[in-house]
């Protein structure tokens, strides 16, 4: 059951990639709970539009497949012509492919693969994003990474050196996008129960449990609170900042 948010968006408009499913999905209601106005992006185009009909008024979908620049390029303009524009931007679209090999069982293609979404997709929507962030005055990226490339997650290799990329590329975007008055920060969650998680071992789960500070499951909502707090106007100071949110798995 989802928490009421708190924090208040109200006719905030904000582009969320991967979000027809997952955790992208949770960002999705989350942001409509808050009082702002979403685009959907994904390229599950019938559970895409499905999720924003039955948010109603204040979503829309938008294909957008970041392997495909194109797609990327036309699909951050239609989002931003559906809002009237772009506040917030959520760069949550990922996908893992790597998961359970060792570094010597690992392809080259599914390396690149891993890459090409989550490294180069995040950088080409941002770049797309950029001009309609920057006309808001207060625009805001929030990049999802992942504490795996935190505590180096063994047998997650590809999926591990990609978010810790998107990290690395949370800085220097943040300070390419600082004078147009745009935020760029990353959120680092731990392992969450979602869809793209069923496939997990239950032992990876009791792991985590096990070593968090706060020693339970991690659930959407409990990432949502912070990715809706970097996107507020209020957060305008707050930039190239990584936030862990895994119950103290890990701490900075």
């Amino acid at each position: 059951m989802s928490m009421t948010p708190e924090i208040r968006l109200d006719d905030r408009r904000v582009l969320v990639t991967g979000a027809a499913r997952g955790l992208g999905e949770s960002f999705a209601r989350a942001l409509v709970a808050a009082g702002a106005r979403v685009v959907i992006s994904d390229v599950l185009h019938e559970r895409g539009q499905a999720l924003a009909a039955e948010l109603g008024e204040a979503a829309h979908y938008v294909p957008l497949d970041l392997l495909d620049g194109d797609s990327i390029r036309a699909g951050v303009d239609a989002a931003a012509q559906a809002l009237g524009g772009l506040d917030g931007l959520i760069n949550n679209a990922a996908i893992t492919n790597s998961g359970g090999k060792t570094m010597d069982e690992l392809s080259v293609d599914t390396w690149d693969r891993v890459m090409d979404v989550n490294v180069r997709g995040t950088w080409l929507v941002t770049a797309a994003a950029r001009p309609h962030l920057a006309a808001s005055g207060s625009g805001r990226v929030v990049n999802i990474a992942s504490d795996t490339a935190l505590w180096g997650a063994p047998r997650l290799l590809a999926y591990a050196a990609s978010k810790g990329a998107v990290i690395a590329m949370t800085r220097s975007l943040a300070r390419e996008m600082g004078a147009d008055g745009t935020t760029v920060n990353a959120i680092a969650p731990g392992l969450t129960l979602v869809e793209a998680t069923e496939y997990v071992p239950q032992a990876r789960h009791d792991y985590y449990m096990q070593g968090r500070a706060i020693t339970r499951a991690q659930v959407p909502d409990d990432v949502n609170t912070a990715a809706l707090f970097l996107l507020t106007r209020g957060a305008g100071f707050v930039t190239g900042q990584l936030l862990p949110v895994n119950g103290g798995f890990v701490m900075n």
